[in-house]
């Protein structure tokens, strides 16, 4: 992989977290190593075990923390984290240690090159180590990925993806509103129906399980398909006639 000279360091990272005491030092650590970022935007999702003591004695120049009163779901830790960056472009990190902050540079490379408003990060796309983890999640990635596609006219192979990385005009352009994971398809629908250029790079991945602190479920997977026919680009098109 070819390697940029870091003109400076350009990068926004929002981190939302919640109930993730035994990995968010080990995670922002791993942020802080990455020249690339500028400053990194820690919001708490109203944690009840260890994490906001953990945040409150970490001290670091470059990490902004906001701590959220009661549990509202990474859509609306999102919406904060979003409102706050300066960065020239702006990627979501979660706090769980599944995804590998070493890929901020190729997610950038084509940003930097101009050649892309927004990128995701595949963890089905590329020839990265992966930690194999649940088939019916896989599944359901797909699936929702397919129908985000259909209604999008995208070709994403994983819609569902943590690291989606815009450039900070794109993501400050439209008003967000799902406080939970339904934040994915209405993020690609309302990037789609803007018609920013978008690609798509393999990243690693190393997935959890629920004892190690997984927490999506069946649920959100329902509210997602819900949410991806609401954001759809025809629907917003409909709301924006109305």
């Amino acid at each position: 992989m070819k390697h940029f000279p870091v003109p400076h360091r350009c990068l926004s990272v929002v981190m939302p977290c919640y109930n993730e005491q035994n990995t968010i030092i080990e995670c922002i650590t791993a942020v802080l190593d990455s020249p690339w970022v500028k400053e990194l935007i820690v919001v708490d999702d109203g944690s009840t075990d260890g994490t906001p003591k953990i945040l409150r004695s970490f001290s670091n120049s470059l990490v902004q923390t906001i701590f959220q009163s009661e549990n509202r779901g990474k859509g609306s830790a999102l919406r904060i984290g979003f409102a706050l960056a300066s960065g020239d472009y702006v990627i979501v990190q979660d706090a769980d240690l599944e995804y590998d902050p070493h890929d901020f540079e190729r997610i950038l490379k084509p940003l930097l090159e101009n050649k892309a408003d927004v990128v995701y990060g595949s963890r089905f796309n590329g020839s990265d180590a992966h930690r194999v983890f649940y088939f019916w999640h896989s599944v359901g990635n797909k699936l929702l990925t397919l129908a985000s596609n259909m209604f999008t006219n995208l070709n994403l192979t994983d819609m569902e993806t943590c690291y989606k990385c815009f450039r900070r005009e794109v993501i400050h352009s439209f008003q967000l509103h799902e406080n939970r994971f339904g934040i994915e398809p209405e993020l690609t629908g309302r990037i789609a129906f803007g018609k920013w250029r978008v690609f798509e790079v393999g990243i690693s991945y190393s997935g959890r399980t629920y004892d190690e602190g997984k927490k999506i479920g069946w649920r959100d997977g329902v509210r997602a398909f819900y949410c991806i026919i609401k954001y759809s680009p025809l629907v917003l098109r409909m709301k924006q006639k109305s």
